[in-house]
């Protein structure tokens, strides 16, 4: 059995119980945010759809005493790496087969209101499949793969339009003391080829996009003063990157939202400050 073929499925940022916060930064932002969702395992979220992939903000409810408590264990800012999975039982037993570190599939629902439907506005529960990295493999957040059994609910060209141009997550930056170490499992996962080098660290080839795994001092060399806080982890998930239509059209949109940016040669970076503690790229 061959190994899944790496590609994105989304990137989460990790908002706790704050979302109401979450939510208005990443509209000011430029983001078309979808309503909020409430998942049966008891967290909500907000997505911001692109061409293929999306970005997730996710949190508890506030004064949650059920659900997706573990949320309130890790920092704000980016907290998980997502990958596509078409089969999810086909996936697991890949990876079960090669000996990777992932839990058994498991299923949740969302329901989600869309217009365009028989009645007008409507409402379908959209359903996935996720295969989760064990506890602990990754020291810098969670990794999984996750399965759409309802694309046609996630993947709506309404959603897809955003004030920032965003169409793609380009990058995503990862702080390891070892990158070469860090990479080892991908390379497990994906085969050696999907991994390559680059300056103090590695990338990984997932689809159309990366995963950078870079020292913490290439990362601040990289990013200056628009780093995120470490709050006191050795490693972490640090920046995205995001392909727009147009930079012109991202700092009208970062202006109108009063987010502060800097523009440095061809991207504009928004510090992490300004956007839940994840450092934020766009790029033509």
């Amino acid at each position: 059995m061959t190994l899944p073929v790496p590609t994105l499925d989304h990137v989460v940022i990790n908002a706790r119980d704050d979302m109401d916060r979450a939510a208005d930064i990443y509209r000011r932002l430029g983001f078309t945010l979808t309503a909020r969702g409430y998942h049966s395992l008891g967290s909500t979220n907000h997505l911001a759809m692109f061409g293929t992939d999306y970005l997730e903000l996710i949190a508890v409810p506030k004064n949650a005493t059920s659900g997706r408590l573990d949320l309130l264990t890790y920092s704000y800012g980016l907290n998980g790496l997502v990958f596509g999975s078409e089969d999810s039982a086909i996936t697991y037993a890949a990876l079960a087969k090669a000996g990777l570190p992932f839990d058994p599939p498991s299923e949740f629902t969302r329901p989600v209101q869309y217009t365009g439907g028989p009645n007008g506005t409507e409402e379908r529960d959209a359903r996935f499949r996720t295969i989760r990295m064990k506890a602990g493999v990754v020291p810098y957040g969670r990794i999984y793969y996750c399965h759409h059994f309802t694309r046609d609910l996630v993947w709506r060209d309404e959603w897809r339009h955003h004030a920032n141009g965003t169409v793609a997550v380009e990058r995503a930056v990862i702080v390891e003391p070892d990158p070469a170490a860090g990479a080892k499992l991908y390379a497990d996962m994906f085969g050696p080829e999907a991994v390559r080098d680059i300056r103090n660290g590695k990338t990984v080839v997932i689809g159309n996009s990366r995963f950078d795994i870079v020292t913490e001092a290439e990362m601040k060399a990289q990013l200056g003063g628009a780093a995120p806080d470490s709050d006191g982890r050795k490693a972490y998930m640090a920046a995205l990157t995001l392909r727009t239509t147009s930079l012109a059209k991202a700092a009208a949109a970062l202006e109108a939202g009063q987010i502060p940016f800097i523009q440095k040669d061809d991207r504009l970076i928004v510090p992490a400050k300004e956007a839940m503690n994840a450092t934020l790229e766009f790029t033509e």
